[in-house]
């Protein structure tokens, strides 16, 4: 995988591009994915927005999300904008298989495929440039020293300040984990010289549910919770029936999983929930304990030191007890 900056001087030449992301993208990987939109279309490019999967109703505020293709839901569209494109931007993922059923396609594509990414361990054979950075605090804050060290500073607008910020102060936990460097603080304040309006973005990602996703909440900290304080770690298991019971959709469990980590004492909290197909497991700690290392040994996942998520094909029942087996393994580390 060569640098990314040896494709600063080829950024004036125009080019059918792909931008994507990984799988039920957040706010990281849209708001990264339509920043490079809307930075790459400012130098005359042809530029398509590529999302595997669908995404949460409240990514739909951000600027020009209603061009985001759905790959699941459009493949032929999908296909035919990756058989055009001569460079594919891969955003906010370290291995193809996180773009699910666009992994094949990924693979075969003869384009110029660069990687942004700030997860662990990527896949570095998949790339043709790139770059990858676990210490940055999110893919929105490597777009934006993308777009400032290729020099192109003056092209940040307002439409790129919102995606970017959504992406950043989401990563960061509005701004309270130990990724948020003083780096973050000056890029934030170089997004808000465009004058964006940062409480409408916040009102958009926080404060856009429905009733049905809070009485999930409740249901789910009242019945499907369960503590282990003998190993400060605290489990949520979702059946598949709660979520058709309240309606959930995409997005609907984002931040559930930060809820027991509050309680004190807690320094691994986790979720898993039946998907139906398969079993989604998010995972955050406190302190010394790497849920990127858990994820990947016990659970076919990864991500960040504090944050991390897996998938499981074998029943929910199975993965619980794969999980309680687990964390027992690393009772020394929890205590």
């Amino acid at each position: 995988m060569k640098p990314i900056e040896e494709l600063y001087n080829q950024l004036t030449e125009p080019k059918n591009i792909v931008i994507t992301f990984h799988q039920k993208p957040d706010a990281d990987a849209m708001g990264s994915g339509l920043g490079l939109y809307h930075f790459l279309i400012q130098l005359g490019h042809n530029v398509t927005v590529i999302s595997p999967t669908n995404w949460a109703a409240f990514l739909n505020w951000m600027p020009d999300a209603k061009k985001v293709i759905d790959f699941d839901a459009a493949r032929a569209n999908a296909v035919n904008k990756l058989t055009e494109a001569e460079w594919i931007f891969c955003l906010d993922f370290n291995t193809l298989s996180r773009t699910k059923n666009m992994e094949s396609e990924l693979a075969s594509s003869s384009a110029i495929k660069i990687l942004i990414d700030h997860h662990k361990e990527p896949q570095i054979e998949a790339f043709d440039y790139g770059i990858s950075k676990p210490d940055k605090s999110s893919t929105a804050e490597m777009v934006y020293d993308f777009i400032v060290g290729s020099g192109n500073d003056n092209k940040i607008n307002i439409e790129i300040a919102q995606c970017l910020y959504a992406g950043v102060m989401t990563d960061t936990g509005s701004f309270k984990f130990d990724s948020t460097t003083p780096s973050v603080h000056l890029m934030v304040a170089r997004l808000m010289q465009t004058g964006f309006d940062h409480s409408k973005v916040h009102e958009h990602l926080f404060e856009n549910f429905l009733e049905n996703r809070y009485r999930f909440f409740g249901n789910t900290l009242l019945n499907r919770m369960e503590i282990f304080y003998e190993y400060n770690t605290a489990l949520i298991v979702i059946p598949q029936q709660d979520l058709i019971k309240y309606e959930i959709k995409t997005g609907d469990t984002e931040g559930l999983v930060n809820f027991p980590l509050s309680i004190r004492g807690i320094k691994l909290a986790a979720i898993i929930i039946d998907r139906g197909d398969e079993r989604k497991s998010s995972f955050r700690s406190k302190g010394d304990f790497d849920v990127n290392l858990f994820a990947r040994k016990y659970f076919n996942g990864g991500g960040h030191f504090h944050a991390a998520g897996g998938r499981n094909i074998e029943p929910l029942d199975e993965v619980v007890r794969k999980f309680k087996t687990a964390m027992r393994e690393n009772k020394s580390i929890l205590e």
